[in-house]
């Protein structure tokens, strides 16, 4: 059997460490690791890849697509793909900056408490602060895709609606489940946010490093919330009251997520991508399918 080896293609100069520590700990035994990757200069990358094995040996090498930038990352994984014909392709995980893992954990966190597709039941309702940066567009995305209605709540309107008009023309989103808030800071008395925060079943501050989104006069107005779930692991929390370490902390009748709480179930969602992409060549792992691979192992818990 031939060694496992990765193509880490990362669009930063420097590739990343974490990436890098994860994927030997989830069982890659060679990284190739490439810094500055673009789309003008990825094929010949890939080609390395496609054409030193043959056969059952194929599925021995993959690629990992990361990067600070999100929109860069996912232009290189979309050039990948292309790259591909017939059968000589390579097992593919896109997890810049680790929006897609982070993402996917933050909704099956969710899913433990809250039913996201009622059936004949209303749908749940989330709200999602910092729903324009890259976190939180992906969560966007995965609480939507399980049928949630999502309020997008972004410092700019025009940002949010942006959002929301891309999910729709790409994804096939009815726009009626997906709502622009425009919110400027921790206050909460704009009337649409807190009218959307006091429906909110959910609330998931995926803003950046170290920006408080979401005070305690905001969590009070939030009488329904059952998830409240802060990804910022750079202090002031994201939302006021919520430690890093909270993992399904009972609050009144909600319970709350940190983001270490968050943390432990985005490293097995990494580990186990690794894995599916040195078991098919034909995986190409994007924030749903990393979403599909956390349920299956919160099913398995």
């Amino acid at each position: 059997m031939p060694k496992k080896v990765l193509l880490q293609l990362d669009c930063d100069p420097q590739p990343s460490t974490f990436d890098a520590i994860v994927a030997v700990d989830a069982g890659a035994d060679v990284l190739l690791r490439h810094g500055g990757v673009t789309v003008e200069n990825v094929v010949s990358l890939v080609h390395g890849g496609m054409f030193t094995r043959g056969g059952v040996d194929l599925a021995s090498t993959a690629i990992f697509v990361g990067g600070s930038d999100v929109a860069a990352a996912e232009a290189v994984a979309a050039k990948v793909r292309a790259t591909f014909f017939g059968p000589v392709r390579l097992g593919v995980l896109i997890d810049p900056s680790g929006a897609n893992t982070t993402a996917a954990a933050a909704v099956v966190a969710v899913g433990r408490h809250v039913l996201l597709a009622g059936g004949t039941e209303a749908p749940c309702r989330a709200v999602v602060l910092g729903a324009t940066g890259p976190v939180g567009q992906r969560v966007v995305r995965l609480l939507a895709g399980k049928g949630a209605r999502v309020a997008v709540v972004s410092r700019s309107y025009g940002r949010a609606e942006a959002v929301i008009r891309h999910l729709v023309s790409t994804r096939g989103f009815h726009a009626g489940m997906l709502q622009a808030v425009e919110h400027h800071g921790r206050g909460s008395t704009e009337s649409a946010f807190a009218r959307e925060l006091a429906a909110a079943d959910v609330i998931v501050s995926a803003g950046a490093a170290g920006a408080a989104l979401l005070d305690a006069a905001g969590r009070q107005v939030a009488v329904k919330a059952r998830v409240l779930i802060d990804l910022n692991a750079v202090p002031p929390a994201g939302i006021e009251g919520v430690a890093a370490g909270d993992k399904a902390r009972a609050v009144g009748p909600a319970v709350v997520y940190g983001p270490l709480g968050v943390g432990g179930t985005k490293m097995k969602i990494h580990k186990a991508a690794i894995g599916r992409i040195f078991s098919a060549t034909d995986a190409f792992l994007d924030a749903e399918d990393l979403l599909a691979i956390g349920e299956g192992l919160e099913a398995g818990r």
